[in-house]
């Protein structure tokens, strides 16, 4: 298994060498690509300087300007596509997602299409949030829920793990999301294609160093999409079913996972 983490950064400078050194140390075969928006804070020059120094482990991928999480994830995810890879990672350039539980995405996968690292699957597992973004996390993940009747616990988090195979299928090129939508469609066309799912128990930390890329155009994106995907699924031609979904049995010592509704 060969497998790589795509890391996309917009001013991620403060945080970008701490997440390396951690990546590199729990999960130490895995390659990493950064894809950078052409941040003013030179994130960019320090993910190449981190390149020149890896052994050809780190890659960069040099975006002309900001255009949004959705599609630097898709610019990430079609170069890597591209090369040798049959697992690919992706995660959070802030230290919100922890590179402790790269091992249990890992040997998730073994077994799914798709792992998502879930903040809810064991009750609710977030440090340093407010009440107020917290009931909109969990009102946000009910609601995609009942729109499109997926019933994985978290469904706005952008912590996951693909099989080549689930990737490719799930057409990135008509991919149209860029905030929290991105992550609920892509995991939405996987749904659909019946692909195996499962779930990783994951702590989410608040962010400590640099500022949010949460605004309300993203959660108004993300309110009026998620009608427009189960629009989009009741009149277009339903995918074909990759395979059966499977589940993995859940304890306090290995990933637990959740198949898809039915």
């Amino acid at each position: 298994m060969r497998p790589i983490v795509v890391v996309p950064t917009y001013n991620e400078r403060e945080n970008l060498g701490e997440l390396v050194t951690q990546i590199q140390r729990c999960a130490p075969n895995l390659d990493i690509l950064v894809v950078d928006d052409n941040s003013p804070d030179g994130t960019g020059v320090l993910a190449d300087e981190l390149s020149s120094a890896s052994a050809g482990h780190i890659s960069v991928l040099h975006r002309p300007g900001k255009q949004g999480l959705g599609r630097a994830y898709v610019a990430g995810f079609q170069h890597v596509l591209k090369l040798n890879y049959d697992v690919i990672l992706q995660m959070d350039a802030d230290l919100s997602h922890s590179p402790t539980y790269l091992p249990a995405l890992l040997e998730a996968i073994e077994s799914n299409d798709l792992v998502l690292g879930s903040r809810y699957l064991r009750g609710v597992n977030v440090v340093n949030w407010d009440l107020k973004r917290l009931i909109l996390s969990k009102f946000a993940t009910k609601y995609v829920q009942i729109v499109t009747g997926m019933n994985y616990t978290d469904l706005t988090g952008g912590f996951k793990c693909w099989r080549r195979s689930a990737l490719e299928s799930i057409q990135l090129e008509k991919v149209y999301a860029n905030g929290y939508l991105f992550q609920i469609e892509t995991t939405y066309q996987a749904h659909r294609r019946h692909l195996r799912i499962g779930e990783v128990p994951i702590i989410f930390y608040d962010r400590q160093v640099g500022l949010s890329k949460i605004d309300f155009s993203i959660i108004r994106e993300a309110l009026l999409g998620v009608i427009r995907l189960r629009l989009g699924a009741i009149f277009s031609r339903a995918p074909q079913p990759a395979r059966a979904s499977v589940a993995l049995e859940g304890s306090d010592s290995a990933p637990a996972s959740r198949g898809p509704a039915r």
